[in-house]
């Protein structure tokens, strides 16, 4: 591994062997649907709260990228997860039972591809298997962020709907891997802040971060060796 000023190369690029992706009935209505493992109608998932829901959620999806990789939660040496929730509260009910070694990321947007490199340097550093996951639900980011569903505000214009979905994936080392994508690169950015402060707003807050190309948050470059 080496270091090109924000941009960091591995020699031996981490390969991401198995993932999984689930998410809720409004985006299974949408483009997406036929990308993702799992459409869940039910949002509550049998559970007595959204952010049990949230953490059931991303404990379904993290199983299935463990499957799709074919190794069990013994063979982890670490798992990286992140929510929206305060203390990353989802991600430890949902990582809890599994016995592998946690360690708590908040990134907001940015969680996946967070786990994702600090993953790829633990590999890297000579982990020989790490998983990364990451949730959001939209009742539950709604109670956290602006008004619970019960209190029945009106939803602005400018708002935006979070995504009630869950993310996973498996990365081990290119030498122990015979199919996935490799992560050559791994790019780790400024804040970029211009003082929005609509809550209501999250786009407008995301957008400069976008436009400005030389503060971007995260960004990878990776190749396929199936």
């Amino acid at each position: 591994m080496y270091l090109n000023g924000k941009t960091i190369f591995f020699n031996e690029p981490p390969v991401i062997v198995g993932s999984a992706g689930v998410c809720g009935k409004k985006e299974g209505e949408g483009p997406l649907a036929a990308d993702f493992d799992a459409i869940f109608e039910d949002t509550t998932m049998g559970q007595q709260s959204f952010e049990l829901a949230e953490s059931a959620m991303l404990h379904d999806v993290i199983i299935r990228a463990l499957s799709d990789a074919r190794v069990s939660p013994a063979d982890v040496d670490f798992i990286l997860s992140g929510d929206l929730l305060n203390q990353c509260m989802g991600s430890a009910f949902a990582i809890k039972d599994l016995e592998i070694p946690s360690i708590g990321l908040y990134g907001a947007c940015s969680t996946m591809a967070l786990s994702l490199a600090n993953a790829a340097m633990l590999v890297d550093a000579g982990a020989h298997c790490v998983a990364v996951g990451t949730s959001s639900h939209f009742c539950s980011s709604e109670r956290q962020f602006r008004f619970p569903l019960e209190y029945g505000g009106q939803r602005p214009p400018t708002s935006q709907w979070t995504v009630t979905g869950a993310g996973a994936a498996v990365l081990k080392p290119q030498s122990e891997a015979v199919r996935g994508i490799r992560i050559t690169a791994a790019s780790i950015g400024t804040i970029c802040d211009l003082g929005i402060t609509d809550a209501n707003n999250m786009g407008a807050a995301m957008a400069p971060d976008v436009v400005k190309k030389d503060h971007k948050i995260l960004s990878f470059h990776t190749e396929n060796i199936a």
